[in-house]
């Protein structure tokens, strides 16, 4: 790591450990979108997008905004390149994931400034929250709702507690009823770009920093419901119930096993949360509730994969005699990284780290599946120990932090050597 890496490395630590530190859960990191924890944390990125020269705003879906104007005027210096991720967690999280590539937004237009570069157009760092989508039925509202991808639908979905994402909005301090406004016009901006933790191990087995994206894997989310018969535990005769719960685990038996015979496509199947009820040892479950994530390479691996998942769940609710019911919370399809975008962020790579870097698909969801819908998405991958995420032994070595946010502020530089503001 050379002299200019070092201290964006120790900085980087540093904000990432501050934002560490604001959790639900003493001994863990938990901060779910529009609690308590997100508002503290919001304000904090909003104090330090503010020291870096950026004008802030937080918008009606909680995200922060921080832009840094254009250098110069000219044509096209009013539109934007927008970098981001998220600050909202999992439960008993990981540090890095998302809050990096807020961070290294934020240190990269802090050391463009020092460096004294002027940009042809408008930079934005953007911090979002619901990526992970934990606490309510829905995922990527933040981006959802710049990319003008926002459902109308979604404001009466509720968390465990009752509390609609309506509610939620409004005591945050955001609004409900502008979302739709929140929409960034096409052709308005220039590109995403999103610096991330890879989540896996390519990387860190290669032994190497930094990688390029290619595409974000097509993603669904479906919420699974298993209607059987409640009845006493010691007085139904087994071969007459109708076993919610057992009627599950057949069910999640089958997911694990197509899955499985998807493998070649990358199809991955988890179910992640259940809930049985009415949830008492002496009762029969009368009613199961449980998530399934489903993710694969192609978009028609994981449709296939859905539709034989579908269609063994009626067979297994025939046999059993319980109904099952599959809602779909979220479906997002292969995300392809712009070909301009990568070239830009390879280049940044190759010059930083003396190498070519390695290119690879993201098997995790990311904010960039919701802006592509507005504008073209690039991402740099980030090496992670062991390829660990979700989880508190989820670690990025500050060497490979500064490397990031030096990589990055090449791409945005060769962006702006390349920009022809009447594309």
């Amino acid at each position: 790591m050379n002299r200019v890496e070092r201290p964006l490395g120790e900085r980087a630590q540093a904000m990432i450990d501050a934002l560490a530190s604001i959790t639900a859960e003493p001994g863990k990191l938990t901060r779910l979108y529009l609690t308590e924890e997100h508002r503290e944390a919001a304000r904090l990125v909003g104090e330090w997008m503010r020291r870096a020269g950026m004008t802030v705003r937080m918008d009606a879906a909680g995200t922060m905004h921080g832009v840094l104007p254009a250098g110069r005027a000219g044509p096209g210096s009013n539109r934007r390149l927008l970098v981001g991720s998220h600050i909202d967690t999992v439960v008993d999280a990981g540090r890095f994931d998302g809050t990096l590539g807020v961070i290294a937004g934020i240190l990269a237009v802090e050391e463009m400034r020092g460096r004294g570069v002027s940009l042809p157009f408008e930079l934005e760092v953007l911090a979002f929250g619901d990526e992970e989508g934990v606490r309510f039925p829905k995922t990527l509202i933040g981006s959802s709702a710049v990319s003008g991808a926002l459902g109308d639908t979604m404001l009466d979905l509720a968390d465990a507690d009752g509390i609609t994402i309506r509610d939620a909005l409004l005591s945050f301090g955001g609004d409900p009823d502008s979302l739709a406004d929140e929409a960034y016009l096409p052709g308005s901006t220039i590109g995403y770009l999103e610096v991330h933790i890879e989540q896996g191990p390519v990387l860190d087995q290669a032994a190497r920093p930094l990688g390029v994206v290619s595409a974000i894997a097509s993603q669904g989310r479906y919420r699974i419901s298993i209607k059987g018969e409640a009845g006493h535990a010691g007085t139904v005769p087994m071969d007459i119930r109708h076993d919610a719960l057992a009627a599950a685990a057949q069910v999640m038996l089958t997911i694990e096993e197509i899955a499985l015979k998807h493998a070649k496509a990358s199809c991955v199947a988890t179910v992640g949360e259940i809930k049985a009820m009415p949830g008492a040892g002496n009762v029969i479950p009368g009613l199961v509730e449980f998530s399934l994530d489903l993710r694969a390479a192609t978009d028609e691996a994981r449709t296939t994969a859905f539709e034989a998942i579908r269609y063994r769940l009626r067979n297994i609710g025939a046999k059993r005699g319980v109904l099952v019911s599959v809602e779909t919370m979220h479906e997002k399809p292969v995300a392809t990284c712009a070909p301009r975008l990568k070239t830009a962020i390879a280049g940044a790579i190759e010059r930083t780290t003396g190498k070519k870097p390695i290119a690879l698909m993201s098997g995790a969801g990311h904010d960039g599946q919701a802006m592509i819908s507005l504008t073209d998405i690039g991402m740099i991958f980030v090496r992670c120990r062991a390829g660990i995420s979700h989880n508190p032994l989820e670690h990025v070595e500050p060497e490979d932090l500064g490397t990031a946010v030096e990589a990055l502020v090449g791409t945005i530089e060769s962006i702006a050597t390349d920009y022809d503001p009447g594309e």
